[in-house]
């Protein structure tokens, strides 16, 4: 490297470590130690490395950074203000203050430049995994001999902490199963942890595990920027698998009294201490001082990213020209374009009845997968039982991307901190799916897709304890209310064939993620849910029994005990009752929906109010009110036949019949 350019980067790498301890100082509250320490990194990654442009955050071909250890954010905030995004030094002195650009942990959406919502450590790394895979699909499709639009990379950085997360087992082992060669992933070894040293918790030999999944793995000084140039280049150059670049830094490098120990990972140095670190760096005593030049160092940088993508665009312009179906592919991807006759070709699926709503949403992805180019699933080595495959369709491979079907193993975490990153490419909107019980493996990256307001479809089956046999440890009871919990997430459970169609619309035209809960047992089809889906399933709740005159009783259901709550009002009704019925299969629809409407379903004198779900009661006094009767299950099931445990649990008309006029 250069010597005037390794001077250029080692005084941006000082500055970078005055923004981060003066914004944390400032915020009295943050993590100085990874930014202090990853600076020269940092430096090197805004100001040689990534093909990018500052000033166009979204060109699609750019390559990622994604900061897996977010408490660094201080290091990503101070790089994307130094390199010209949009983040001023306002900003940076907001940090950690209400609604400003710079929250605690980096957020998708929120700032310019950030590419994943990360902070739970290691999601990151399945994120940076998705994106990866995603983009190696993209190239499979959309690159030719002479076009390329689709060479960009995935850089990902970890700490100790990521690296002792189970996730990123999970999801370094599938990216070297798939030998994703263009994920690099830099390992912040710097041997402390929040609590103390690393080798109070940890003594593993990570070299030798990441070679075992089939990564080649480079160590490297942190510090030392010739060397970190010709590692990088070297792996721009010839990669083949997924790298890990094992990075020896110092915690809070700089700072005087604290650096290499844990008292500078998650606290603020204390003012003396930020004196004292900026006299030792031979900074000026001025607060979030940056120098002209470093300003005008990355101006220069990014002209070179402006023209770099004006390439791109001419490229893509030619492209197009040249391949018209594959730019009609594109543009239908990158816009998740949805053809307007969509509901009525969902409407056409022939389907016997009864079915489980696993088959009947097998016969949706079957169409779905072929008038949808952006669609793409997967499932947790469940695929032939949570029926999740796209049939018609193949399967991706280690070297061969050209399918739409991914098995991601038994993997449940990786799978959905992946599916984050696949729609994170913006042209993807993937689907995955495992059992209902199994969410709870998943639920921090589910929640972390809502808080990103990501576009991921779960598709959870073996919805109830209607499972049968495989007994209470897969039969799921709080999972319903516990996915309900979560903000932004939209959870459907259809009653039959006509709702698992209109699900997989609403789903389709959401911004967000949707899980879909799936039943196992066949279900009959009804008749009154046959209705388009502005009056039905686009409601989230709809009346599929109208009572006869002032109802006595009003029963909620979704999913098998809607057909069940039919039955119990044609029950009451042959005892002189009038009953309304409501499928609810979308609360969160619901929610969405006009006061009016939302009134002529939940309000006035209905009667008597009645939940039937074979759940946890939780939440549904929301809508029954304190007086209401749920017709639920409140401890685990039991391993039967399914007949049987409808006798048991009360599931059956003739026990709601006893419960409710007793």
């Amino acid at each position: 490297m250069d010597t005037d350019l390794m001077k250029q980067l080692s005084k941006v790498a000082n500055t970078i470590r005055e923004l981060s301890m003066e914004a944390v100082q400032k915020a009295n509250s943050g993590h100085p130690g990874l930014p202090m320490g990853c600076a020269e990194f940092g430096a090197y990654l805004y100001g040689c490395l990534l093909r990018h442009n500052p000033k166009n955050s979204k060109w699609i071909n750019r390559d990622r950074f994604i900061l897996s250890a977010g408490h660094g954010s201080m290091l990503l905030y101070a790089c994307l203000h130094l390199a010209g995004f949009k983040l001023s030094m306002d900003d940076i002195k907001q940090f950690r203050q209400l609604r400003s650009l710079t929250p605690g942990h980096p957020e998708f959406h929120i700032t310019d430049g950030v590419e994943s919502t990360t902070g739970p450590l290691g999601q990151g790394i399945a994120n940076a995994v998705g994106q990866a895979l995603g983009f190696k699909i993209l190239a499979e499709k959309f690159n030719t001999d002479k076009y390329k639009l689709f060479n960009n990379k995935i850089y990902c950085l970890a700490g100790d902490g990521c690296i002792m997360e189970g996730i990123s087992s999970e999801a370094s082992s599938l990216a070297g199963h798939l030998g994703l060669d263009n994920l690099v992933l830099i390992y912040d070894s710097n041997k402390i942890c929040l609590d103390g040293p690393l080798a109070e918790c940890c003594s593993e030999d990570t070299k030798t595990r990441y070679r075992s999944y089939g990564w080649d793995v480079y160590e490297i000084d942190g510090y030392d920027l010739d060397k970190m140039d010709f590692v990088f280049q070297e792996i721009n150059s010839q990669q083949k698998r997924p790298c890990l670049v094992i990075m020896r830094t110092i915690i809070g490098k700089g700072s005087p009294n604290k650096s290499g120990t844990h008292k500078v990972h998650g606290s603020p140095l204390g003012a003396e201490e930020v004196e004292a670190t900026k006299k030792a760096l031979g900074l000026p005593e001025e607060d979030f001082f940056v120098a002209p030049t470093i300003y005008q160092f990355f101006e220069e940088r990014a002209a070179k990213g402006a023209a770099l993508e004006g390439s791109w665009q001419a490229l893509f312009k030619a492209w197009s020209m040249a391949y018209p179906e594959l730019s009609r592919d594109f543009h239908k991807m990158i816009t998740k374009e949805l053809p307007q006759d969509l509901e009525d070709k969902l409407s056409k699926i022939e389907m016997k009845s009864p079915l489980a709503g696993r088959n009947a949403s097998q016969l949706v992805l079957d169409v779905l997968g072929l008038e949808l180019p952006q669609l793409y699933g997967g499932s947790a080595d469940l695929s032939c039982s949570d029926l999740t495959m796209i049939k018609k369709l193949p399967l991706i491979s280690s070297g061969n991307f050209k399918g739409r079907n991914i098995k991601y193993g038994v993997r449940e975490f990786a799978m959905a901190g992946a599916a984050t990153g696949l729609s994170q490419t913006q042209m993807i909107t993937p689907f995955i799916g495992t059992f209902l019980t199994f969410s709870d493996y998943m639920r921090n990256a589910i929640r972390l897709a809502a808080l990103s307001k990501v576009a991921v479809i779960y598709q959870f089956t073996h919805d109830s304890i209607f499972l049968g046999e495989d007994g209470p440890t897969h039969q799921p009871i709080e999972h319903l209310a516990a996915l309900r919990a979560i903000p932004r997430l939209q959870v459907i459970r259809p009653a039959d064939n006509w709702e698992v169609k209109m699900a997989w619309l609403a789903a389709l035209r959401y911004q967000g993620p949707t899980a879909l809960i799936l039943s196992r047992q066949a279900l009959p089809e009804l008749a009154s849910t046959q209705v388009p889906f502005a009056e039905g399933m686009g409601r989230g709740a709809y009346i599929v029994k109208k009572e006869k005159q002032k109802p006595d009783f009003t029963l909620f259901a979704t999913g098998s005990e809607v057909s069940l709550a039919i039955d119990v009002a044609e029950a009451l009704e042959n005892r002189g009752k009038s009953v309304r019925v409501v499928s609810m299969p979308c609360w969160e629809i619901f929610e969405r929906q006009d006061k009016a409407y939302r009134a002529s379903i939940v309000e006035g004198d209905l009667g008597r109010r009645v939940s039937i779900e074979a759940a946890v009661s939780f939440g549904w006094p929301k809508w029954i009110g304190l007086e209401g009767v749920s017709i639920s299950i409140e401890t685990f099931g039991e391993s039967a036949p399914q007949a049987d445990l409808a006798e048991e649990f009360g599931f059956t008309v003739d026990a709601i019949l006893s419960k409710l006029l007793s």
